[in-house]
Parts: C-alpha cells; structure tokens; sequence
C-alpha cells in the first residue's frame, strides 16, 4: 500500500523525528556498541525505509553524532541546550532547504547538504532541526538524561507538565525504592 502524505507526516513530524533522535542517541551511545542491525531496527522503527544499509563508517559517524547530540540531552536549562544546538547547527550543518527527495516524500526542511549524504550528518542534521523546534515551541529543554545512576538513557520531555527527572516509570520506581530501602533503620 503506498505511503500517504498525511501517514508520512505523522512519522516524520517534529515530535516523531525527537522520538526517533532520543531512540538512536540510546542505542548508538549504550555502553556495548549497537551492532548495525539494532541499529537499522530502531531506524525502520522510526519510518525509514529499506534496503538499510550500514557500514562501520556509518555507525561511527552516527556515534559521533549521537554523542553530540546527548550534550543537547544534558543540559538542564533552556539557555544551554540553546548555545549546544546553535553550536551544532554551525558546525555541523548547512543551510535551511526544502527537499521532497525528487518527488518520492511530501515536501519537508533539510539542514544536511545532500539529500543522499551521510547517515552521521542527517542524524545530526535532522536531530538538531527538531530540538530546535521543541526548545521554540516550549521555551524549556526538549528532554533530558535519567537521573538514574544505573540508566544512561536520554528522554524526551513531554508536554508542559513538571520537569521529567527518570526516563521511565520503571527508572523511578527503582530509585524510589532504593531511597526507601536507604532510609530504613538497620538492625
């Protein structure tokens, strides 16, 4: 069935392709090195399409990059995620284009320099172009790292609620119990 251009704008919306930075940020940047096929699995989890093809240069430009991008993950205030993504967007990205891949997508923004370049500078490229949005549109960092010690896992923030401080309900029940288990008298 071909893709419509209202189910392509649902996959690849702002809020989609955050999902899909924080995703491939936390695999690329786990502590055992994702093998390419985890990696093209999070990738055709977030609307890409096959054949995915990755090479080990490829997986070393998309670490770089997701490296990069948990900086954006890092910072906790507004002001800072601001000068890390103006200084990605400097160094790593040209300017705003509107491609619609020679007719095969709807039309969207590109800031890497070829629509066929490098998996490293379209993750970094695209990325940067959506927690820019977010950090317009909410005046708040789009996420953030779980404040867990055990979990390395980047987050988006959701919504205008309180700031998020785990990644997962999973992530703060743990640390709640640990904190309880910590205050106990012991005999």
């Amino acid at each position: 069935m071909p893709l419509t251009d209202d189910d392509w704008s649902t996959r690849h919306s702002v809020a989609a392709t955050a999902r899909r930075t924080a995703a491939l940020v936390n695999v690329l940047t786990a502590e055992q090195s994702a093998p390419a096929a985890a990696v093209a699995a999070v990738l055709r989890e977030h609307g890409e399409g096959d054949p995915i093809e990755l090479t080990e240069r490829d997986l070393a430009e998309l670490r770089a990059a997701a490296l990069l991008l948990r900086e954006a993950f890092a910072a906790e205030e507004a002001d800072a995620v601001a000068g890390v993504l103006n200084r990605l967007l400097a160094a790593h990205t040209g300017q705003l284009r509107i491609s619609s891949h020679r007719g095969s997508t709807p039309w969207h923004p590109h800031l890497d320099a070829d629509d066929d370049g490098p998996w490293g500078a379209w993750l970094l490229a695209s990325s940067c172009l959506a927690l820019t949005v977010l950090l317009w549109d909410r005046q708040r960092p789009p996420g953030g790292l779980c404040a867990s010690p055990s979990c390395h896992q980047v987050f988006l923030a959701q919504g205008s609620g309180p700031t998020r401080r785990y990644c997962s309900r999973r992530c703060a029940t743990r640390e709640r119990v640990a904190a309880h288990r910590r205050a106990q008298p012991h005999n």
